[in-house]
């Protein structure tokens, strides 16, 4: 079984809180995580996609009642959201009587009405912890697992599977799934088709800046219903909606963001790219390489502020991370070749941002300086930095 990194962060959770929420995407292991927390503890697994689960909970208050010395998993919770106030009431009755017990670990996608519904009913009563696909720190460390993660993406099975054939077969059944099943669960009323052309458009596109006008055009339908639609895939945690850096500098900025799809397996297989091969040869290679190197670096610094920096001059740097204290802003150029060489945008970039340090990440394995102020650093050497220095 792979370690996820977000372990610790749950059981943590569960020390200082009465409830918890794993929101993640389907199929990133939320429900595998939670069983082997729950191993650990006398526990009670619901799933709510499950009639037998339901049934237990016609009398929730009194089934749950029956529990307070377990932890209770509760799987699917977006399927009834009404749980909450009940679970408040179990709650504030413990804490007034002074009890640590009634447990809950919520199971769940990511979804604004479901952390809304939450939020309102379990104030302060409820940490979330957000759960993504696997990242580069919670796989082997050398090149061929690396190439592996990008071309596959990090949802477990599709990283873990026997072969590229049956991981692209897997990641093309998930995409399904979601269209078909998922996204219509949370009150997205549009045709497969039209939502699949979208998101194939996204993946075509990925890393550019939105054009919802242009999307809208293709796909017949209004740049308001783009918006809703791409808002709905961010709040599924699918997609990355990257937003630019706005500063007073007397620059004309480009103020549209970027768009990634978040998991690399998702892009490739959403435009039919099996193997290794197949992606290299095609244009979408380079802006694959950037997301994922993107979101592998936000996994490994969740708490910095992110922006990418554009201007109508040339500036131009893929990722600012605003770090806080004494690491202050860096700046960071992706470039998928493995003879980087820093862009003229990136040095406009410098002089307009005047950031602490300026990096230069590329697909190769060794780290140097490319002149006194920008260095040139692997992946691997980039997490290490951030979390070294975290």
């Amino acid at each position: 079984m792979l370690e996820r990194s977000v372990e610790n962060q749950v059981t943590e959770a569960l020390e200082f809180q009465s409830s918890v929420a794993i929101i993640g995407p389907r199929q990133v292991g939320k429900t595998t995580l939670a069983k082997k927390i729950a191993q650990s503890r006398p526990s009670v697994y619901l799933d709510l996609e499950d009639d037998e689960s339901l049934e237990k909970l016609r009398e929730p208050k009194w089934f749950l009642s029956q529990h307070l010395d377990k932890l209770v998993i509760l799987d699917e919770i977006h399927r009834a959201p009404g749980l909450f106030r009940t679970l408040r009431g179990l709650i504030d009755q413990a804490r007034q009587e002074g009890r640590r017990d009634g447990l809950y670990l919520f199971l769940g996608s990511a979804s604004m009405d479901l952390l809304r519904q939450s939020g309102e009913s379990l104030a302060g009563r409820i940490a979330y912890v957000d759960m993504t696909p696997l990242t580069m720190s919670e796989v082997a460390p050398d090149a061929e697992t690396r190439q592996r993660l990008w071309l596959r993406g990090g949802f477990p099975d599709c990283f873990l599977a026997a072969s590229d054939a049956r991981s692209y077969s897997l990641r093309r059944d998930l995409i399904r799934t979601y269209l078909e099943r998922d996204i219509p669960e949370f009150g997205m009323r549009v045709p497969a088709a039209l939502l699949n052309r979208l998101w194939a458009m996204l993946a075509h596109n990925q890393g550019q800046c939105l054009n919802a006008s242009r999307l809208a055009s293709s796909l017949d339908v209004s740049a308001t219903s783009v918006k809703r639609y791409v808002d709905l895939l961010a709040d599924l945690m699918l997609v990355r909606r990257l937003e630019p850096l706005i500063e007073n500098i007397g620059k004309r900025l480009v103020k549209s963001p970027k768009v990634y799809i978040r998991d690399s397996g998702l892009v490739h297989a959403l435009l039919r790219l099996e193997t290794f091969d197949d992606l290299m040869g095609h244009p979408v290679s380079g802006s694959s390489w950037e997301g994922f190197v993107i979101e592998t670096l936000l996994a490994a610094t969740p708490e910095a502020q992110a922006s990418f920096y554009r201007t109508a001059k040339g500036a131009e740097v893929d990722l600012v991370l605003d770090l806080g204290g004494r690491r202050g802003r860096w700046i960071i150029e992706v470039k998928s070749g493995l003879t980087p060489k820093p862009p003229e945008g990136l040095f406009r970039a410098q002089e307009d941002l005047h950031p602490d340090r300026t990096f230069l990440v590329y697909a190769g394995d060794d780290s140097f300086r490319a002149s006194e102020n920008i260095e040139v650093a692997s992946l691997p050497t980039m997490v290490a930095q951030l979390r070294e220095e975290g």
